[in-house]
């Protein structure tokens, strides 16, 4: 089956999408990304998800190209044209095209693209299984709070777990503490209650985590919301 993309609001087989050479996003990073989880051919908290986008797309000034609604219909859209049950979908907006110049030109359209992947890995049903982690440094910018396209940090750090021969990297800052994982949300039990850090700009406000700690509040099981140090979380 031909994957179905969207780009710029048309829906066309992924070997016929083009994005011209001076995109902003391709030159800087300059973009800002979700991705979401599929399960059951529902978009698991798209409305999470599309806050996030709207909140980073405010924070490095790219404006909105399309309303929550809009963004909404396009990614329901690519889950049912790709007929996807569970998988991943990825949705990017860049700042947009022109000559290649650090300080952007004011009024560019943004460029936005969305496409689905079929899962990897084991389907949400299955029985949970453990991953190796292997510690590494936390290279990212100071804006972890905003979800840039400039993942150098997280591919090295992956890069370098699984050169160790673990499955994802843990993110230590300078300071010792843990951020988070290099792909994944990180939350060791420790002393009977699970370990969060809180939000700030050195993680991303995550939408798992958000789920989660909303899912304890209800059930009573105690959270202790602190940063905290590699050798506590082991």
């Amino acid at each position: 089956m031909t994957r179905i993309v969207c780009l710029n609001g048309e829906f066309v087989p992924e070997d016929e999408a083009r994005i011209p050479i001076m995109d902003r996003g391709l030159l800087f990073a300059d973009a800002i990304y979700e991705g979401m989880g599929v399960l059951d051919g529902g978009i698991v908290d798209v409305r999470k998800h599309l806050a996030r986008l709207r909140r980073s797309l405010a924070e490095v000034g790219i404006p909105e190209p399309h309303t929550e609604e809009e963004f909404l219909g396009i990614l329901m859209e690519l889950v049912r044209r790709n007929d996807v049950d569970e998988g991943f979908l990825y949705l990017h907006v860049t700042r947009g095209v022109a000559e290649r110049n650090y300080v952007p030109v004011a009024g560019l359209t943004p460029t936005v693209f969305g496409f689905t992947q079929p899962l990897q890995g084991a389907p949400a049903d299955a029985e949970p299984a453990g991953l190796t982690m292997s510690s590494q440094p936390d290279l990212r910018w100071a804006r972890r709070d905003v979800k840039t396209t400039n993942l150098l940090g997280q591919v090295l750090a992956n890069w370098g777990a699984s050169e160790a021969g673990a499955d994802e990297a843990l993110l230590v800052a300078s300071d010792g503490t843990v951020t988070e994982g290099g792909a994944v949300s990180f939350f060791p039990v420790v002393g009977g209650a699970l370990l969060v850090r809180p939000l700030s700009n050195d993680i991303l406000p995550g939408v798992t985590r958000s789920t989660l700690l909303e899912v304890l509040e209800a059930e009573g099981i105690p959270i202790d919301e602190r940063t905290y140090t590699l050798d506590e979380a082991l």
